[in-house]
């Protein structure tokens, strides 16, 4: 239509500046005048059909970021990214485990713009890693822009109408909500932070109005004393050690303490009525001799980065943050030390039945990579008379490196209660804390008996 036009228009214009030139009573100026605007009218009226012809439709101007792919037999994922940003590098192995695992069920592509420069504009992205979800018409149905958990993108297909089922050979399941035998220990022989037996030679005791409390060590004795939320104003003047050489209770603040390590580094600490009885068993068996004052200073030296509890750097998991490095008493509030900054963190944990080092990052509140892949969680819970259940706390959650782990320990806990969970949810608990609820997260409150 558009070359039928612009011929029309050529043809009658032709016939005119014939007609013209036929006319002897006009002059040369006259004719050529004319004839340049009969030249000027007729390239407009062409522009204007031209542009009449070309106007986009209705689909050209859908929003930019409605990207159709060609058509295929399965909802798809596409990563636009690059090989050198850090987050399309965390996108990286989560790509890897979704093709995997979801073979069959979901295409996943991966564009590098760095390779392929004309992606940006053919996808319209502003910002890398974008993914974006297309259904089997290779309709787009939804953009994210930066990095997306692998939870995230299959909750999303969810939210869009396809659940893509993960096969129970992904999903490991394992709990354990009653004991697998009674506890009948006596309840003054368990101590009262770790729920571990008492050793008599090591038991400290501290006196309340409800009746004493007792602990399996000094080193449980400060991380009880580290999370109180009551006046702690002469509070040491209620505890009471055991001397190493009698068995005979002391005061804890007059006591000599011998101060060892083990093969591990993590301290040893023998109570001894008085000093010359310290220096007599350091002969033997080495160490230093210190005051109470000494030994306090040092019991709280080093601190979980989410409830401030006391640790030992031995025990504990740790926390690499905004470039310092910090401590979680348990995995899972290793994890809490995201939520408490709001940063990104690093969390190098070991198995709980092997030592296996796991290695957890996140990025935007997510876990961003795992290692191994298929690590996993134990969440200690205990369930209280009314029927409800708890956390078991610090001493009663851990990692590990695969579901078959978790279970060989919990077997060899009998005690033990809780159910296994994904390392992405044990961070997202605590991720939803507020900031009240974290400021509160492991304290005791009152001093008191169970």
């Amino acid at each position: 239509m558009l070359l039928l036009a612009i011929v029309a228009g050529i043809w009658l214009s032709a016939r005119w500046i014939r007609s013209v030139f036929r006319k002897e009573d006009v002059s040369l100026m006259n004719k050529i005048g004319k004839i340049l605007i009969v030249v000027v009218l007729v390239a407009a009226v062409v522009v204007v059909i031209a542009l009449k012809y070309t106007k986009p439709s209705a689909d050209a101007n859908k929003p930019s970021n409605q990207i159709s792919t060609p058509t295929s037999p399965l909802p798809k994922l596409v990563d636009i990214g690059a090989g050198t940003c850090i987050p399309c590098k965390m996108m990286a192995p989560i790509l890897e485990e979704l093709k995997k695992e979801y073979a069959g069920k979901l295409i996943v592509e991966f564009v590098d713009v760095r390779e392929n420069a004309d992606a940006v504009g053919r996808y319209k992205i502003t910002l890398i890693p974008t993914q974006i979800f297309y259904d089997v018409s290779g309709t787009e149905l939804f953009r994210h822009e930066g990095f997306m958990s692998k939870e995230d993108i299959l909750a999303k297909w969810k939210e869009l109408g396809i659940d893509l089922a993960v096969p129970s050979s992904q999903l490991p399941t394992f709990e354990r909500l009653t004991p697998a035998k009674p506890d009948n220990r006596p309840r003054d022989s368990i101590c009262y932070m770790c729920d571990e037996d008492i050793s008599q030679k090591t038991l400290v005791t501290v006196q309340t109005d409800k009746g004493p409390v007792r602990l399996c060590g000094l080193h449980c004795y400060f991380i009880m004393y580290s999370c109180l939320t009551e006046d702690k104003t002469d509070f040491e003047k209620r505890v009471s050690v055991t001397d190493w050489a009698t068995g005979n209770p002391i005061s804890a603040t007059s006591a000599a303490y011998l101060y060892g390590l083990d093969e591990t580094g993590r301290p040893v600490i023998k109570a001894f009525a008085d000093k010359q009885t310290a220096e007599g068993e350091q002969k033997a068996s080495g160490g230093s001799v210190i005051t109470w004052t000494i030994l306090q200073e040092k019991e709280l030296s080093a601190r979980c980065g989410f409830c401030d509890r006391a640790v030992y750097p031995q025990d504990a998991a740790m926390v690499l943050v905004g470039g310092l490095h910090t401590w979680g008493c348990c995995s899972h509030c290793a994890m809490g030390v995201a939520a408490r900054t709001g940063k990104d963190i690093e969390v190098q944990e070991k198995d709980r039945l092997t030592g296996q080092e796991i290695v957890v990052r996140t990025l935007d509140g997510k876990v961003a990579s795992l290692e191994p892949a298929t690590a996993v969680a134990w969440f200690g819970q205990r369930q209280k008379p009314d029927g409800t259940w708890v956390s078991a706390g610090c001493f009663h959650q851990g990692f590990f490196a695969n579901a078959d782990n978790l279970k060989n320990w919990v077997e060899q806990n009998p005690y033990e209660t809780g159910r296994l969970i994904s390392i992405s949810q044990a961070l997202a608990d605590k991720m939803k804390l507020s900031p009240e609820q974290i400021q509160k997260a492991c304290k005791i409150g009152e001093c008191s008996p169970k």
